[in-house]
Order: C-alpha cells, then sequence, then structure tokens
C-alpha cells in the first residue's frame, strides 16, 4: 500500500505487534539518557525492558529528550521517495516538542517534494492512549483510506480517546513536575494510589486517589466501564510498568464487563516508563468524550 504511519516510541505498543505491521507502521524512537549514555528506546529490541526496569528499581532516573526534526526529515523522505503518503501520528504537544519537531520536518521535505502528501497529527494522547489510535488507524489502511482521511479521522476521535492509569511510586511524578513534592510525600506515606488521565490539553490530570493496589485496578476497571462505547469497536490496550500480573488482574476485570473486545497487553517503554516508573498499570481505549 502507498500509505505509511509513523509514531514515536511514545506509543508503547509491543514490539512483536509494530514488527507485524513494519509494511504500514514505523516507530521513531525517543532518545534515553541513562548511565551517562544516550540510547534511543526501540521498544525492548536492543536494551531490553527488565534490564531497564531493573536499573529503575535500583533507583536510578533517567531523562528523556525530544526527536530531532532531522530524524523526522529522513523519515518523511525516505517514505515519499518511495511514492508512500505519510502521516504521521504524534505523543501529545502537552508533554513534548516532539510534534513542533515533525512539523518543522515536514516543511522542509515539502520544499523539495511540494506534491507530497504528509499529514502531521497531534494525537494529544500518550503512551497506549496514543497506541490505541494507531492500532485503529491501521485498520482504516487495509480498508484502503489515504493518509487525508485517515487524519480527518483521527482528529475527530482523539478526545474521546481515554487513558486512565494508576502508579506506584508518586516520586516519579514528582521529578517530572506533575505532582508536588509534598504530595508526592504524603501520599507514600498513606499508600495513596492516584487515578490519572489525560486531559484535552494533553497534559496528565488527576482524577481522585484511592488506597492499596486491588482498589486502583478496580477503579481502572470502573473508568473503563463508565466510558467505553461497543459501538466504537475499539481495541482496548491494558499497559503496564513490568508488573504483568497486575494487568492480567486488570484485563479480566475489563473481560468481565465486556468478554467481546479485542485486548491487547503491552509492557510500557523505556520513554513512557522513565516518567511513571516501574509498576504503572493504565488501560486504554476509544469511547464517549474525554472527562475535564
Amino acid at each position: 500500500m502507498n500509505i505509511k504511519i509513523i509514531t514515536d516510541s511514545c506509543c508503547d505498543l509491543p514490539l512483536n505487534f509494530v514488527e507485524s505491521h513494519s509494511d504500514l507502521l514505523h516507530v521513531l524512537g525517543m532518545p534515553i539518557q541513562i548511565q551517562n549514555r544516550e540510547v534511543i528506546d526501540d521498544l525492548g529490541k536492543t536494551y531490553k525492558h527488565k534490564d531497564f526496569y531493573d536499573l529503575l528499581r535500583q533507583g536510578i532516573m533517567p531523562t528523556t529528550s525530544q526527536i530531532n526534526s532531522y530524524r523526522f526529515e529522513c523519515a518523511f523522505r525516505d517514505c515519499v521517495k518511495e511514492g508512500k503518503e505519510v502521516i504521521y501520528l504524534g505523543f501529545t504537544s502537552g508533554m513534548s516538542g516532539t510534534y513542533n519537531s515533525a512539523m518543522l520536518a515536514k516543511q522542509t521535505v515539502l520544499e523539495d517534494y511540494p506534491e507530497a502528501v504528509i499529514q502531521i497529527v497531534d494525537t494529544l494522547s500518550a503512551s497506549i492512549g496514543q497506541g490505541t489510535i494507531i492500532v485503529e488507524a491501521l485498520k482504516l489502511v487495509n480498508q484502503g483510506k489515504n493518509a487525508n482521511e485517515i487524519a480527518e479521522w483521527a482528529e475527530s476521535v482523539k478526545l474521546s480517546t481515554h487513558h486512565w492509569f494508576g502508579v506506584d511510586d508518586l516520586n516519579y511524578l514528582k521529578n517530572g513536575g506533575r505532582i508536588s513534592h509534598f504530595s508526592a510525600l504524603v501520599g507514600s506515606m498513606l499508600n495513596v494510589k492516584p487515578t490519572l488521565g489525560v486531559g484535552n490539553d494533553g497534559r496528565i490530570k488527576p482524577f481522585g486517589n484511592v488506597r492499596g493496589r486491588k482498589k486502583s485496578i478496580a477503579q481502572l476497571a470502573s473508568k473503563f466501564e463508565a466510558h467505553y462505547q461497543k459501538s466504537s469497536h475499539s481495541a482496548v490496550i491494558v499497559g503496564h510498568g513490568n508488573c504483568e500480573a497486575d494487568a492480567l488482574a486488570l484485563a479480566d476485570a475489563i473481560k468481565e464487563i465486556d468478554p467481546e473486545i479485542t485486548l491487547i497487553i503491552s509492557e510500557l517503554s523505556m520513554t513512557i516508563a522513565s516518567h511513571v516508573g516501574p509498576n504503572m498499570i493504565a488501560v486504554a481505549f476509544i469511547g464517549d468524550e474525554r472527562e475535564e
């Protein structure tokens, strides 16, 4: 097919899923700085997730940076030379400048190939929420939709794309500036597990607290039940920060609510895990309008 979906490693899709769709999908890895060196997040292909999570649990705090415009330019240019339409479904502009890098690259490529079709969509989504949009976009490619049509669809559903997640260690959100030092300290002392989501501005928002892991998982399942719409036929992704047993427990709870859904379980990439830490648990899907 003459179309290529490009995204970034913040999508948190499983490596085997990405590789099985490599004819239609290309993932650009975010740069990660860890132990005085830089690695590119390739969803665990070369830097194994287990090794990365082991370092997190030892107290190592990595940092991340955005993909620069040159890497986008190379990716876009390669596709255009092959006669392909391009659509980039990217990490939210509310948390990164990566979208702006993609826009700059598009303008550069269009100067040399003015007839090229390059669509850039700010999904206002992150992690498996972004991944859910990509899974559904691939279905549209297989239905024969072009880049313009897929971009229009993505714009229409992005504020109906839900991400609900709970974190185990509030210090990662504190270090990323998402919550205050005081909130992290008190929350950790009281075993508080905040339920978080992504708002219409593409930024993380708190949606209440529960005490204990079991209640956190139950709260996520409750958010799914409240907002999922069967008519969307959306895939549902359960994401986890190297805590597969919790992911399976959440998946079972969701299956009890709707046994017919298509469900994907995915371990979080290095990029997202750097900001939420080990043992994060999440669910994402396309449903009704986001809570604000």
